[in-house]
């Protein structure tokens, strides 16, 4: 009788798994990525998915977080170095045509994309959240200029910072469609004529 030996467990590695869940997410989006897509991109059993994350929205928490300092603090850095809002906004607006375009990831921001279609309201909720949060941001700066006279006193610093959300957004879905990064720079540039 041969006795089992079971055979040295593979190695986890857990940011590289974090980073293929994150690639699965931001093709699909959060509900058409399922845990066989996402069991199938890292390499592992169900079972050994769960153990390690939890569940599909714990894992999808975490590979947010990944993503945020990877891909999407480039607009809060930004707003801290640059000198005015206006200067801030710019640099966003054209890092973000960059990053959305870059061929070494998904197209677009997943934070806007993962949210699209999804029938979880935990999920949209949290992004939300994120994504109100890049505008309280915008705002706040905002403001700060009209304070010190950088922008005009009658500036909608609210309207603005929604405005600059929404180009994002734009930008974000244009680059899924297609768009290159010519293209929107192109449309960085038209947006930055709306700034007083």
């Amino acid at each position: 009788m041969v006795t089992g030996q079971r055979g040295r467990p593979r190695s986890f590695d857990r940011d590289a798994a974090l980073d293929k869940a994150m690639t699965a997410f931001w093709e699909r989006g959060y509900e058409a990525t399922s845990i066989s897509d996402l069991t199938a991109s890292i390499g592992i059993s169900a079972p050994s998915l769960y153990a390690a994350f939890g569940d599909k929205r714990k894992l999808f928490d975490e590979v947010v977080v990944v993503y945020g300092s990877r891909y999407a603090d480039f607009a809060a850095v930004a707003l801290a170095e640059e000198s005015t809002a206006r200067a801030a906004v710019e640099r966003i607006l054209r890092e973000a045509a960059e990053i959305y375009t870059d061929p070494a990831h998904p197209p677009g921001c997943m934070v806007i994309s993962a949210a699209i279609n999804t029938t979880s309201e935990e999920v949209a909720q949290a992004l939300r959240m994120r994504r109100n949060a890049n505008l309280e941001l915008f705002e706040r700066r905002i403001r700060a200029d009209v304070a010190t006279g950088a922008l005009p006193a009658d500036t909608d610093a609210r309207a603005l910072a929604r405005y600059t959300g929404a180009v994002l957004q734009g930008m974000s879905q244009q680059s899924r469609d297609g768009a290159s990064r010519e293209e929107l720079a192109a449309v960085a540039e038209r947006a930055l004529l709306a700034w007083p």
